[in-house]
């Protein structure tokens, strides 16, 4: 039986140094070295203040600002500065024919219908639901335009240079080919908060 426990005990021993120390070490090493920004959670720094990161969605719900999808993780969406809350990436789970779904989207509907009265274009369906994760920090090209109207006035600048902005932050297809274009609302609102 020593003649099986020993090897036994060696091996885990071994495996554990390796796979539990050594290999997560190199790996955040070399994370570190190659990608810093990265594997430091993509937070977005300015002036010593950081404000979010580039893959978390964050609430905005003012009028000058460009809001994103819905949050499906409660009254707290998570976001680096409120993660003690035990808040965390979480989909609804509503199918398509559940009533409390319909009401959600409705109640986003109404919520921006009445924040932009004025506005008669078709509300992008990225706007009115909740991503997979809850999480999501982009919107769709359509939905972010949906919304140059309202920020515009809000902001007292022309819609030219909110569509412009828009443009600006609009990033492509991932790898060129996958997905679609797609815009950050953090990155977007941070630049209006500096334009104005």
């Amino acid at each position: 039986m020593k003649t099986q426990i020993r090897p036994a005990l060696t091996m885990l021993l071994i495996f554990t140094v390796i796979t539990g120390v050594i290999y997560p070490l190199v790996v955040t090493g070399i994370a570190q070295i190659a990608f810093p920004h990265q594997a430091n959670g993509s937070l977005i720094v300015i002036g010593g203040k950081a404000y979010g990161s580039e893959l978390i969605g964050q609430p905005f719900d003012a009028p000058k600002y460009f809001w994103g999808r819905l949050s499906a993780t409660g009254d707290f969406p998570y976001n680096t500065f409120n993660a003690h809350s035990l808040t965390a990436s979480s989909g609804s789970n509503y199918g398509p024919l559940n009533p409390a779904l319909m009401e959600m989207i409705q109640a986003r509907i109404d919520a921006l219908r009445a924040a932009d009265p004025r506005n008669t274009l078709a509300i992008p369906v990225d706007l009115v639901t909740a991503s997979a994760s809850g999480l999501d920090p982009h919107i769709s090209v359509a939905a972010a335009l949906y919304q140059v109207q309202r920020v515009a006035a809000a902001r007292r600048l022309s819609e030219a240079e909110v569509a412009a902005l828009v443009e600006k932050y609009t990033e492509g297809r991932q790898f060129g080919f996958l997905g679609e274009p797609r815009v950050n609302v953090l990155l977007l609102n941070l630049a209006l908060d500096k334009v104005q």
